[in-house]
């Protein structure tokens, strides 16, 4: 069992949640593509946004699935970049 495995038993006992009902490839992989295609902090952010979903009763797959979706169309960062065509920073984590 590796550390994230580990945290997520961890995390769950402490929650009284089963770790069966844990998609961390899911959240991991929106948190990727959010923090890629739009902007690092909305990782965490999103992830939340998908317990919330989840937790009201949607379906984990497809919350991921549309989060996912929504990130990938997001308007380019390099569009609204410097005009030499260097993307713009993320703001930094207060």
């Amino acid at each position: 069992m590796n550390e994230l495995d580990s945290w997520i038993v961890a995390a769950c006992g402490e929650l009284g949640l089963s770790p069966a009902e844990v998609s961390a490839k899911a959240v991991l992989d929106v948190a990727r593509d959010v923090a890629h295609q739009v902007v690092r902090p909305g990782a965490p952010v999103s992830a939340y946004l998908m317990g919330i979903a989840v937790g009201r009763g949607a379906d984990p797959s497809d919350v991921a699935e549309r989060l996912s979706a929504l990130a990938m169309a997001w308007p380019s960062r390099t569009a609204a970049g410097d005009d030499d065509g260097r993307p713009v920073e993320d703001p930094p984590i207060p």
